[in-house]
């Protein structure tokens, strides 16, 4: 019986790196949620050391994460600098336009986006850890329906059940909320449907092969305990962010650095000091975190101290700037300083297409 043998699984990096920082950040999340359910269930407030350390050090930091794979990556920059250069240029441009016809539509427009890009990002795993698999076109897309289901379903429970929630995506009024109990039956059974079938068509797998996928079927585990939780049964702001956070975040900062070092160590590409310093020993893991929470702290500063004026005594450096108020300059500051995560969201539309340096 071939359930765990590593010759066979699908890993991206190895069996322990993949697990510690790609599949068990949904279960460990979850886990602390699940031991201090009074701190997490139906509250809106979030300590200042745990908001730092999950919107700050994870949040923000990840999306910085794309640098490595675009613009600090000389090779890649110079085959696809027309791509690189335009794609911030259309978000800023977009971002002044959406923010000029009202902020909580500039606001609105990017959580979509964001809800893409997350939805999106558990996809990806998923086809990345099912490329062993028999490639049955019906199991394919059971895969595919499970995946989006997962993600879908509490997105769909969010926005169509009409009662408030103790959170949300970017700002109060992101999302546009309704009720309908017709599509949340509808939704419902789905729901039910999918995981039914997902699990008839792994047992069949597992008896017929004799082989079991792991890391696949824990990104989807993962991906609908941590959803489920996060949207539907938990309604706090603590809970939301932590599964939506955690189970994002830190898989792509390992998703990154996995693929980064592989490629730095398979190929006869330009290497830069930073890629030296960064990737050419296990200890640059802490040369890359350390520049993406530096890039996410300078970032989130520029916000507070500009516009938000929320945590000054975690970003003093920041406390004495201007509190900009005029709807002409907001309309200039904040797709700017937003700039980092629409980049993000639409740049890694592109560059994470499934190639050998990622699979091996």
């Amino acid at each position: 019986m071939e359930l765990a043998k590593s010759r066979y699984q699908p890993w991206i990096g190895s069996g322990v790196i993949d697990t510690i920082f790609i599949l068990s950040p949904p279960f460990l999340a979850l886990l602390v949620v699940s031991l201090f359910p009074a701190q997490f269930k139906n509250s809106g407030n979030m300590p200042v050391a745990y908001w730092v350390i999950l919107i700050v050090m994870i949040d923000v930091a990840h999306v910085y994460g794309t640098l490595f794979r675009t613009y600090f990556n000389p090779d890649e920059f110079r085959k696809k600098h027309p791509l690189f250069i335009a794609i911030p240029v259309f978000c800023y441009i977009a971002g002044v336009l959406l923010y000029s016809m009202g902020g909580i539509i500039f606001w609105r427009a990017l959580a979509y986006l964001a809800v893409f890009h997350f939805v999106r990002q558990q996809y990806g795993f998923m086809r990345i850890y099912s490329r062993r698999d028999v490639q049955i076109k019906l199991f394919k897309y059971i895969d595919t329906f499970a995946i989006y289901t997962a993600t879908i379903y509490p997105l769909l429970y969010w926005h169509f059940t009409g009662t408030h929630k103790n959170f949300n995506w970017f700002v109060d009024g992101d999302f546009v909320l309704s009720r309908s109990g017709l599509v949340l039956s509808v939704g419902n059974y789905i729901y039910c449907t999918i995981i039914v079938l997902y699990i008839i068509k792994e047992c069949w797998l597992c008896i017929t092969t004799r082989r079991f996928n792991i890391p696949k079927n824990l990104v989807v585990a993962g991906t609908f305990l941590s959803w489920y939780f996060g949207i539907i049964y938990y309604n706090g702001d603590m809970a939301f962010t932590t599964l939506n956070v955690v189970s994002h975040g830190i898989p792509y900062m390992a998703l990154v650095w996995i693929n980064e070092r592989k490629r730095y160590n398979t190929t006869n590409e330009k290497k830069t000091t930073l890629l030296r310093l960064t990737f050419s020993k296990y200890g640059g893991v802490i040369c890359f975190v350390g520049l993406l929470v530096f890039f996410a702290y300078t970032e989130e500063g520029l916000w507070d101290g500009l516009v938000w004026k929320e945590h000054t005594g975690v970003f003093r450096p920041f406390a004495s700037l201007p509190a900009i108020s005029t709807n002409i300059f907001l309309a200039l500051l904040v797709p700017f300083l937003a700039l980092p995560q629409s980049t993000h969201y639409v740049l890694d539309g592109f560059i994470w297409r499934v190639k050998k340096e990622i699979v091996g």
